[in-house]
């Protein structure tokens, strides 16, 4: 490609915008050069390489700056037989500044958002952008970005973020305010001891129906004090206590008026009726909750393995409260997210205790495609104890509180994701591994400095930002009167930092085809990436105070984002960016067909290096007649990975009644049957990230149907 000129530069440094020196790459000239060339519609392979010889040998020496660079490469071009192409480069460049200054551009933030631009009104699916609180939000979040990106942001992030070879994740929220991401809310702690919000002292409940009504409270206020999901980890184990204290005072009722020989029996199902109230309250005060961003908060409620009659009797009703739908058309409850945990020896096999509960756990899933199943004994294998995940798939590693000696997860948090464009560094690489390698641990650095700005923003706040997190019990610890750090809630690696990651797949690809699959070399490579992402993790964490781990990131908007600026710079290409997406993480690429059991061997030996957040899903056909099948892969995947989840069709028409999948069109879905596609008379439910979406009611990821319909396997979400 490029030979003498090139040669003499190589070890050259060149000083980049941003601050940043990097080693020269001529590579990056030929690709601009090869791209002006195209743009032009000029195929001339000999012309590329010797007009970029040409801008090399011209090059002065010592340390280069970019506009030196990009002077050579015109200076070169003008004088060819092709200056067309001059000017598409100059073009091209002009236009790449302009797109730098606009994303740091408040007014043209704002712009953006008036004229109700897709990509800022529809990034999120579970944001409803036509209502006023959530207008707001989007408001506030424009000018938060633009300042952040132009004011606050280290310049090497801000730029790396700009161009799309990392994201910084929820710019609209963080580092413009303190805030932290997600967390597991210490409910058990909040409930025992009390709490206050706003001038309100709230006491320990004296029954389940008010502990659940503390919790939709406690629920919304976190949810308005961070950006990111929370989670009410072993919510039956939480809330057994409380329906002890109904059934007592039903016991004493029955003691005046019931025999004896039937008072137990009265008192539980009088117990079994208050529990199953508290939960469908519960379902529905969180149904119609708004937080101070302007959306339902994105809530995960785990539970699973508790075996006493209460847990049971939790249990029970959570699912059946879910299978029976909201309102009187019984619509699929989107929140809370419900993860349901399976043990060995409580609920997998037939001879556990709690083997009915999974049955009825999997008819849920059949028709509500919520829950997703933990693994117990792999997710402690991987992480060292078991928990929920903190929102939709972050997950916290044991952490042994040095003070207690005692193992803490509940009130822990994450302080923030940052994203790696894997992709580009494999196109970047044009072919060359050693190269890649180069790239990226050279881009592994610029994610170091965006996770430290992160946390250093993060320990700005006090305890009077977020009383409910840091005063009131949210988060564990309780900030002593008068006390103004932060920091004892994310030292001591109690809180956790993500290094996210995109696209293994579309990586594989570049440098062995898109059937790659099979290939053990191929797999090894992918393997090798979060293996060095995990070893990086490790690095760092014995540097600083927190956690760092590596985030199979949830990626609504990100699928489309990184791939729409990479076939900016690098063109349709086949199988990567001609596609209009990148598949998240680990996953199998979707428009291949295999079986349920093979897609979690292939993901399987992934986990282990991505601690801080993964999922599987499987696709399957409607299920409702058939949760043996369900049944069959949970078991199959018990022993393999920790977490899976469901998609399986479960849309549903008022009008004729059909269940099962909808069609996609250009405005929306409709029945297959009778063609019913008012939002107003039908259910129609997605899983387009960690939680569910409703795209019927509102536009998902720019408003394509007809494009999300066929992605909806491997698209996910935001950071929540």
């Amino acid at each position: 490609m490029v030979t003498a000129a090139a040669n003499t530069k190589e070890t050259t440094l060149v000083e980049k915008r941003d601050g940043r020196t990097v080693t020269f790459d001529a590579s990056k000239i030929y690709r601009a050069v090869y791209l002006a060339m195209n743009d032009q519609g000029i195929d001339d392979p000999a012309f590329v390489s010797d007009t970029t010889e040409d801008a090399i040998a011209s090059l002065p020496d010592g340390t280069l700056d970019i506009p030196t660079i990009q002077r050579a490469v015109e200076d070169a071009l003008m004088s060819s037989r092709y200056p067309q192409v001059a000017r598409a480069y100059i073009e091209y460049r002009h236009d790449r500044d302009k797109a730098r200054e606009t994303a740091m551009d408040v007014s043209a933030s704002l712009d953006k958002l008036m004229r109700r631009d897709k990509t800022v009104v529809n990034e999120n699916a579970n944001k409803d952008s036509t209502v006023f609180n959530t207008q707001r939000d989007l408001t506030a979040g424009s000018v938060a970005r633009a300042y952040a990106l132009k004011n606050l942001l280290p310049p090497a992030v801000a730029n790396a973020h700009i161009k799309g070879e990392i994201h910084f994740h929820d710019l609209d929220y963080n580092p413009f305010q303190p805030m932290t991401n997600c967390c597991l809310i210490d409910i058990k702690g909040m409930l025992a001891e009390g709490f206050q919000i706003g001038n309100a002292r709230v006491e320990s409940p004296r029954s389940i129906n008010t502990a659940t009504a503390q919790i939709a409270q406690i629920i919304a206020n976190v949810a308005s004090s961070q950006y990111g999901g929370c989670s009410v980890d072993r919510a039956d184990e939480v809330l057994a206590p409380y329906a002890q204290i109904n059934y007592e005072k039903h016991v004493r009722d029955a003691e005046q008026w019931v025999a004896p020989e039937k008072q137990h029996d009265y008192a539980m199902a009088k117990t079994r009726k208050d529990i199953y109230d508290a939960m469908q309250s519960l379902e529905y005060e969180i149904n119609t909750l708004y937080s101070s961003n302007g959306q339902t908060p994105f809530v995960t409620l785990g539970f699973g393995l508790g075996t006493s009659e209460f847990e049971r009797e939790i249990q029970k009703a959570i699912l059946q409260v879910r299978i029976k739908g909201i309102g009187k058309d019984h619509y699929t409850a989107i929140f809370p997210k419900l993860v349901f945990g399976l043990r060995r020896g409580v609920n997998l096999d037939p001879s556990d205790p709690n083997y009915d509960i999974k049955q009825l756990a999997l008819e849920c899933s059949t028709k509500r495609m919520y829950p997703d199943v933990l693994s117990y004994d792999k997710l402690t294998e991987i992480e060292g104890d078991y928990k929920a995940p903190m929102g939709c798939r972050s997950f916290l590693p044991k952490w042994v509180d040095p003070e207690t000696g005692e193992a803490v997860n509940a009130g822990r948090n994450n302080l923030g994701v940052v994203t790696l464009n894997v992709p580009r560094i494999a196109m970047e690489a044009h072919g060359d591994q050693d190269r890649f390698w180069q790239l990226f641990d050279e881009r592994m650095q610029v994610v170091k400095e965006a996770l430290v700005f992160r946390a250093k923003r993060c320990e700005d706040a006090t305890p009077d930002n977020a009383p409910i997190l840091y005063k009131h019990g949210a988060f564990g610890i309780r900030a002593g009167e008068g006390e103004q750090s932060v920091t004892q809630f994310f030292h001591n690696q109690r809180s956790t930092l993500s290094i996210g990651y995109i696209g293994l797949y579309e990586t594989a690809t570049c440098f062995y085809g898109p059937n790659w699959e099979s290939n053990p070399q191929a797999k090894d490579f992918t393997l090798r990436v979060v293996r060095k992402l995990s070893a990086y993790a490790d690095q760092w964490k014995r540097e600083y105070p927190y956690w760092f781990s590596v985030y199979s990131t949830p990626s609504e908007s990100l699928t489309d984002r990184f791939c729409r600026l990479d076939r900016q710079k690098f063109g349709s290409v086949p199988d990567i960016t001609q596609k209009d997406y990148y598949t998240n993480s680990f996953h199998y690429d979707v428009r291949k067909k295999i079986t349920p059991f093979e897609k979690i061997d292939f993901e399987s030996p992934y986990e282990p290096y991505t601690k801080g957040g993964f999922i599987h899903y499987c696709e399957y056909p409607k299920l409702t007649h058939n949760a043996k099948a369900l049944e069959a892969v949970w078991d199959y995947a018990y022993d393999k990975v920790a977490y899976l989840g469901t998609n399986t069709p479960i849309d549903k028409c008022f009008v004729c009644g059909f269940e099962g999948e909808f069609l996609p069109t250009e405005e929306g879905f409709k029945c297959p049957d009778c063609g019913n596609a008012d939002p107003n008379s039908c259910d129609v439910v997605k899983r387009t990230c960690g939680y569910l979406g409703n795209p019927q009611k509102r536009p998902m990821v720019h408003g394509r149907h007809t494009e999300i319909a066929s992605r909806v396997k491997h698209m996910d979400g935001p950071t929540r």
